[in-house]
């Protein structure tokens, strides 16, 4: 016999610490479900009331009562509505990560999660006790085992729902978003379906937190791990599906969104024009102001931003010097005007000049090195700072992964803000993301990233004729070797073992190292890969680690 249920995905986006606002969400939402879709069940992410991650918010005396008064409110409402959510459970002076099973004001069953990540930016097992037993509850006559997010990374949960008899498993989920990761999502869905001879509904929170980016993909695979329904990458809404569960585990599937894949690129824009947005947006900016140089990295940024925000939300400042090029000053007024943002000219020569007498006597009896140069930086850096705390705006930095790791970037300079929106992408990548965004404004136009921007050789302009590859490796060896310490952990002589030159590598290594201290310093940015500089990476800025095995 062949049961059916009509399930809505909530892919939603909750604000962390809103427990009343988020508790709102749920009620509302279950209101629509029934209203507008008849449905049996309505799936919400994980930690739904609280948001995704807590933090040390779980420590907080009251987080208790809180819960308890939001659980009571979802309670009262009495809907005829399955509601399966995730919060912060006590029990027996013990906390936990929990789901509960809500039906007509009751609850109807209550899982602990068991399996605690305690990896990359994961930090669980800091606040919650693990649980050890399944949860199975009867929906409309099938039998539901329910479990969350790490679970279904490991055999155990999921084995055990089907020693019960479990028919259908309904995973929620907070996961964050690095590259490639539906891929791997739906290679686990496909191993735990035929594992268990299960369907599964899989469902994600979506959203910007911080450095963390939510990009839903919420999915359900029949028991024989076919994907037959796919919600769309990065985007908020509810998703009906209608499910039969037959003795062999099939799901009807015909007429159910299956969104299509994107390309890596296209991913990894679109989680930055996320992160952005909802960093902006729950902080309460009116704004963001950035550094416009005429060169690839804030040029990115300033479409990321846009995108993101609106032209009215953003404005670019230039703060040419003696330097800087023709080229510069006319690809940076030629993409402000094609974006439609205010753009402001502001030369750095007086403050330059300022700081130079300022620091004459410091300075005296030395060659002109380094130092004179950090100083055009930080004199851009107080220039922002400046218009951030007059009008409010968010200051977004421009530097990328690969100058952040080895340091070619300036304390209090083109550090100096509140958000770098290219922490997590290398340079090789920022390119690859510029012609994407251009191939999308293909037949409309002109591209919002100059192609002379593109084309032109890197430089920091700080000297006269400089290139950034007077001071690095070319960008294409220097990721790689990045990609292979700080993201896969290689040693220097694992590295050169792959074919690279021993000097190049012990230097960049070196270099990495040694700018430990400026990383911590830098503003938080947005994660893209399994191993970024934020929550993932935690090195000792004081160590005597030496280089090699």
């Amino acid at each position: 016999m062949t049961q059916k249920l009509k399930v809505i995905i909530a892919q939603l986006n909750f604000l962390v610490g809103d427990i009343d606002g988020n508790t709102e969400i749920v009620i509302e939402s279950s209101r629509k479900a029934i209203d507008e879709h008849s449905a049996d069940m309505i799936v919400f992410p994980e930690l739904t009331l609280t948001g995704y991650p807590m933090e040390d918010l779980l420590l907080r005396p009251s987080l208790k009562n809180r819960i308890a008064k939001a659980i009571e409110r979802i309670l009262s409402t009495n809907l005829d509505i399955t509601i399966v959510l995730g919060y912060p459970s006590f029990s027996d002076s013990k906390l936990y990560n929990a789901l509960g099973v809500i039906h007509g004001g009751k609850i109807l069953g209550t899982y602990f999660k068991q399996c605690l990540p305690n990896y990359q930016v994961f930090d669980e097992k800091r606040y919650f006790e693990p649980g050890n037993e399944t949860c199975i509850v009867d929906v409309k006559n099938i039998r539901c085992a329910f479990t969350i997010c790490e679970d279904l990374w490991e055999e155990g949960p999921a084995r055990d729902a089907r020693s019960v008899g479990a028919q259908m498993l309904i995973n929620i989920n907070a996961s964050p978003f690095h590259m490639n990761k539906l891929k791997e999502r739906k290679a686990l869905l496909k191993t735990r379906c035929r594992q268990g001879g299960f369907p599964i509904i899989y469902v994600n929170l979506v959203g910007g937190q911080d450095e963390l980016v939510f990009d839903g993909d919420s999915m359900v695979a029949d028991a024989e791990g076919g994907c037959c329904f796919l919600a769309p990458s990065f985007e908020e809404n509810l998703y009906p599906v209608s499910i039969s569960v037959g003795a062999e585990g099939n799901i009807e599937s015909s007429n159910q969104l299956v969104a299509p894949s994107m390309t890596l690129e296209e991913s990894v824009y679109q989680s930055l024009v996320l992160g952005v947005k909802d960093y902006v947006r729950k902080n309460k900016f009116p704004g963001v102001v950035l550094g416009l140089s005429g060169g690839i990295d804030s040029a990115l940024t300033l479409a990321i931003a846009t995108d993101a925000l609106g032209a009215d939300k953003v404005q670019a400042v230039m703060m040419p010097f003696e330097y800087t090029s023709k080229l510069s000053l006319d690809a940076a007024a030629k993409q402000a005007k094609r974006l439609s943002v205010k753009y402001t000219l502001i030369p750095i020569n007086k403050v330059y000049k300022a700081f130079i007498s300022a620091l004459d006597e410091e300075f005296a009896d030395t060659d002109p090195d380094v130092s004179e140069q950090n100083l055009q930086a930080r004199s851009r850096g107080v220039i922002l700072m400046g218009i951030s705390n007059k009008k409010g705006l968010l200051v977004l930095t421009t530097g990328n992964k690969s100058e952040i790791a080895v340091g070619y970037s300036t304390l209090y300079g083109d550090m100096a803000g509140g958000f770098n929106v290219l922490k997590d992408v290398s340079k090789t990548l920022v390119y690859e993301l510029c012609r994407h965004r251009n191939r999308q404004e293909a037949g409309r136009g002109e591209d919002l990233i100059p192609q002379e921007v593109i084309d032109r050789a890197p430089s920091a302009e700080l000297l006269p004729g400089q290139s950034d590859e007077d001071n690095l490796p070319p960008y294409g060896i220097l990721d790689e070797i990045l990609e292979l310490y700080v993201e896969k952990d290689f040693s220097a002589d694992a590295i050169i073992h792959q074919g690279f030159d021993e000097k190049i590598v012990r230097n960049v290594i070196q270099l990495v190292d040694r700018n430990e201290y400026k990383r911590r310093q830098s503003p938080v940015g947005i994660r893209l890969t399994k191993r970024g500089f934020g929550r993932d990476r935690r090195y000792p800025i004081t160590n005597a680690w030496e280089i090699g095995g």
